[in-house]
């Protein structure tokens, strides 16, 4: 990437993180199957709510890097991949224009939703927004006390695949609860990865993750949870009548690699592991949305 020219649409695409954006487009796929077993499914309003969510991630990265970049969190001595401001691609004003721009714009997709499903829609565009922002930004910001894992648990889990839920026409309950942890526990497996390779640098610069505060061992083992326990999720489909919930287990083997790999590897060594989390994140819900749509 050391042909990046600063200021250019690459620099913002690639600021915009791609491979990161299936934390937005997984829970919304697994939110419509959910509706999908209760009756018809809205199909614009899942489509805007994809829209509407992965504009809502890209304006969260674009503001963690420049909020990263300000804090001294991204340095030359960073293990991660590029990033924007700390490579010079952007400045930390253009990124953060650049995130008002990309709210703007969910803000506006979530307006349809809004006119569709009512104003319980608003309270979750207006909580997804200060979240995003408060993840690096503010005050305490989330990412820098501790609280990043239950920020990805409870947005890219709970309120994303439930939230779907609501506006694709279904009524969110219990029964979908398990799904939405499941999608939010596997995303926050690549928040673990990202912590644990950044661990020292992290406490350098006061950045208080889980893993900064309680250790190289939890981070570890809070990872194989995170890849784990999304299969409870899937018997639990599967004992309530959905038998295709069954082809979840054919990612069982990416999971199982997933969790020796990262308990052995150093952290200079972790950068492959975050694409390959990734993939178990949409095969996992690939499986668990094709379970579903099958029926009972």
């Amino acid at each position: 990437m050391t042909d990046v020219t600063p200021g250019t649409i690459r620099a913002y695409v690639l600021a915009a993180r791609p491979p990161t954006l299936v934390a937005a487009f997984v829970p919304v796929g697994v939110g419509a199957a959910l509706a999908h077993t209760q009756g018809p499914v809205r199909v614009d309003a899942a489509l805007v709510a994809l829209l509407s969510a992965t504009f809502i991630q890209v304006g969260t990265n674009y503001a963690n890097d420049a909020y990263d970049f300000r804090k001294g969190a991204d340095d030359a001595q960073r293990l991660g991949p590029k990033r924007a401001a700390q490579s010079g691609w952007l400045t930390p004003e253009q990124l953060l224009r650049a995130t008002a721009v990309s709210f703007l714009v969910a803000s506006l997709l979530g307006a349809y939703l809004i006119w569709l499903a009512g104003p319980v829609v608003l309270a979750i565009g207006v909580a997804s927004l200060l979240a995003g922002l408060a993840y690096t930004a503010g005050p305490f910001p989330l990412a820098y006390v501790g609280l990043g894992d239950a920020f990805v648990i409870g947005f890219f889990g709970l309120v994303a695949v439930l939230g779907t839920v609501f506006v694709s026409g279904g009524s969110p309950g219990l029964a979908e609860v398990p799904a939405a942890l499941a999608v939010g526990l596997l995303a926050n497996g690549i928040l673990f990865v990202n912590n644990l390779r950044d661990r020292v640098s992290d406490a350098r610069v006061g950045k208080r993750t889980t893993v900064v505060r309680f250790g190289d061992r939890f981070g570890r083992v809070g990872y194989a949870v995170c890849a784990l326990a999304p299969y409870l999720a899937a018997l639990y489909y599967g004992v309530a009548g959905f038998r295709g919930a069954a082809l979840t287990l054919l990612t069982l083997p990416l999971a199982l690699g997933l969790v020796r790999d990262v308990a052995r590897a150093e952290p200079e060594a972790m950068n492959p592991l975050l694409p390959r989390t990734a993939k178990l994140l949409v095969a996992f819900g690939a499986c668990l949305v094709a379970g579903l749509l099958l029926g009972r």
